[in-house]
């Protein structure tokens, strides 16, 4: 927190020129602290690298961010916004060490738009979520969060309209990068069809170098509400070329809900391709990209990453979520999934386990919130057959929200 505060003024002597002419100028922040417990432990959560240990681990994470909002003349807008993230105890001794190693630029782009807001462009570092964040969307739980360094080029008038995004994902040019990558889609949106929009996904990743990628992902998601009801339905096939291997892969999903007035019922159902023969030069695994996983595929994160932490056997998730609003500030959520591989390949069995998930959350105000949860997670024999779980697994949270 400290590091942020001293790094405020700098941030506001960087946008100087910008702000002595801004029309408008917003400055605002978040401290989120959060609080976990896994018994067994994982370590490196969100990485591709993670295990499973026998022992229980307790770690409290925190984001803190400020940002800078200028609106200009010519309808043009300047936003940067710094952020630090750090496990609590990462420093043995703040006077010894203070660097800013966890400290970075989240965001920082430049925005013109049309006068009616129609048009929009914008260039820099910037956070994208598409539709439900199914395949490209900020990962807002993770602390650190995900932005995209590149173009955005978006049309949309009264929720109809089309976006446009280019982003230079690598560069053999920095020193941290040994290969060019990219990530090019279009999205477009057509309001007012079934009670709800439709959404037409078209995504494009490339990447040269010894593990080169060469990616396209089609499809489409149509959400909307009819009466008491909700409803999804999505569909997205993958083709190209991964790693020296042909790629054949699709996913589909569904789920219908109904309002029962303080509350919401919802039956849900993911199918996500896999691989019975990982040996030959054909991969049918659907990858979820730069999807927000954290949103699908239960709270305790088994499912990160797809299809690393499947080990390329696909996945099913069929659910039951639902919602209980005690007050205006009060929400409970309960989830129950159950995890399944789509194909068995050398596994014994298909099933990776079930899960139940309980989170509460309570604003107190427009600037502060509180939010916990607990999660089981009843371990399947395809689980420890790959290496992830080798028994059951209870995963708790803890965490405060505050915002300016």
């Amino acid at each position: 927190m400290i590091r942020i505060l001293r790094v405020m003024p700098v941030l506001i002597l960087a946008l100087a020129p910008a702000l002595a002419i801004a029309q408008e100028i917003t400055v605002g922040g978040q401290i989120r602290p959060r609080s976990e417990y896994r018994n067994p432990s994982l370590s490196g959560a969100g990485s591709t690298g993670r295990e499973f240990f026998n022992g229980a681990d307790g770690f409290t994470t925190m984001r803190a961010r400020i940002h800078a909002d200028a609106r200009l003349k010519g309808n043009v807008r300047i936003f940067a916004q710094l952020q630090d993230v750090r496990i609590w105890g990462s420093e043995t001794s703040t006077l010894g060490d203070f660097n800013a190693d966890n400290f970075d630029l989240h965001q920082g782009f430049v925005d013109l738009s049309s006068e009616d807001d129609v048009w929009l462009g914008r260039a820099g570092r910037q956070e994208v979520n598409l539709g439900g964040q199914r395949l490209i969307g900020a990962v807002d739980w993770a602390q650190q969060a995900r932005s995209f360094d590149g173009l955005r080029l978006q049309r949309m008038k009264d929720g109809t309209g089309a976006t446009f995004l280019a982003f230079q994902t690598a560069d053999a040019t920095a020193p941290t990068q040994s290969a060019d990558a990219g990530v090019f889609a279009g999205y477009g949106k057509i309001n007012n069809i079934l009670g709800g929009a439709l959404g037409l996904y078209a995504i494009y990743n490339t990447r040269n170098g010894s593990l080169p990628i060469d990616l396209g992902t089609f499809g489409f998601r149509q959400v909307g509400k009819i009466d008491r009801f909700s409803y999804r339905l999505e569909s997205y096939y993958q083709t190209g070329s991964t790693a020296g291997l042909d790629v054949q892969a699709f996913m589909v999903g569904a789920r219908i809900g109904m309002n029962l007035g303080d509350g919401t019922v919802t039956l849900w159902y993911d199918y996500l391709s896999g691989d019975d023969d990982l040996t030959d030069n054909t991969t049918k695994v659907f990858n979820t990209l730069f999807a927000t996983n954290h949103k699908f595929y239960g709270w305790a994160d088994l499912f990160l990453v797809i299809p690393v932490e499947t080990g390329g056997r696909g996945l099913q998730d069929a659910a039951i979520k639902s919602t209980y609003r005690t007050s205006e500030s009060t929400l409970i959520r309960l989830n129950l999934h159950s995890f399944r591989a789509t194909k068995q390949g050398t596994l014994s069995t298909k099933r990776f386990g079930e899960e139940i998930d309980l989170v509460g959350s309570w604003r107190y105000n427009e600037h502060l919130a509180f939010s916990g949860g607990a999660s089981y997670i009843i371990q399947g024999d395809a689980l420890a057959e790959l290496g992830r779980l080798d028994r059951d697994m209870t995963w708790l949270y803890l965490m405060v929200d505050a915002t300016f």
